[in-house]
């Protein structure tokens, strides 16, 4: 009887060996695979870890827009609405840096008239909600809301998310591959928070995005003559609005108490002896 214990625990410790070496493989391959990858982005002027063309980006934007309208009621009946969404946009494109990226830039009013939300798919597609666009007052605000989508899409967050969610995949798989031991209860529960700690670096991941893109806002709307003073007014909209209702904006961004001093802070590196006068509100 010793002797077959004896042969289980040589057993369980080669079982347990194995499962290390396949975990340190995954690990080791999916950091090579993230950090082997890199891109220079000359308008953030920021190397960044990437796996995506930009034609692949255009393409993927291009096939998950009709999706993404269908989400939010379709297209919205309001083209006057819908021909001043395509005229700042395309005004923010064609007078700042963001013009001289190689995506394809379309802009989309969409008919969901309780949803608060504004996003971007990568390679160019931008939208924005009724919800939300009825709230707006100035061309400066709309400005300011879709010089944060542009950012997006030329910063490449969609891009990076999805190599980050790459790394992310990898690394807590090895994670659980190394913590889950059949024989102990509460390694499922090693494991569960190991998938946990991966789905917090990804948020955290999202939230630096969003400030990014706010810098990068105030950049390409006062390059195409707005006043990027509106950006805090749309704060204020946002603010305003989350305390009657939990816009879904909120979701992926940072509460807006928590960006206007940043946005303040970009607004003063760019215009550092003050907004110059004549601009759009």
């Amino acid at each position: 009887m010793k002797q077959m214990n004896d042969q289980d625990n040589g057993s369980g410790g080669s079982f347990i060996n194995l499962r290390f070496l396949v975990a340190l493989a995954i690990a080791a391959f999916s950091l090579f695979a993230y950090f082997s990858n890199t891109s220079f982005n000359p308008v953030t002027n920021q190397k960044q870890h990437l796996d995506m063309t930009a034609d692949q980006e255009i393409a993927l934007g291009v096939q998950s827009a009709p999706e993404m309208e269908n989400q939010y009621g379709g297209e919205a009946n309001d083209i006057t609405g819908q021909a001043r969404v395509t005229r700042i946009g395309e005004s923010i494109v064609s007078q700042s840096d963001a013009g001289k990226t190689p995506y394809s830039y379309k802009f989309h009013l969409l008919a969901d008239p309780k949803t608060i939300n504004a996003f971007a798919l990568p390679g160019g597609q931008v939208f924005i909600t009724e919800g939300l666009y009825k709230h707006i007052e100035t061309d400066g605000e709309l400005a300011c809301v879709l010089g944060h989508e542009i950012g997006h899409v030329v910063a490449r967050h969609s891009a990076q998310q999805l190599a980050k969610q790459q790394l992310t995949q990898g690394l807590t798989g090895a994670a659980v591959i190394a913590a889950y031991d059949p024989n102990d209860r509460n390694s499922s529960a090693k494991a569960e928070m190991a998938m946990l700690i991966g789905q917090v670096v990804s948020l955290k991941f999202g939230r630096n995005d969003e400030l990014e893109a706010d810098k990068l806002g105030v950049r390409f709307s006062s390059d195409a003559g707005y006043d990027p003073r509106a950006m805090d007014k749309v704060m204020e909209i946002l603010d305003r609005l989350a305390k009657s209702r939990t816009p879904e904006f909120f979701s992926t961004h940072p509460n807006p108490e928590h960006r206007i001093e940043r946005i303040d802070e970009a607004i003063k590196a760019k215009y550092p002896d003050g907004v110059p006068s004549g601009l759009v509100q």
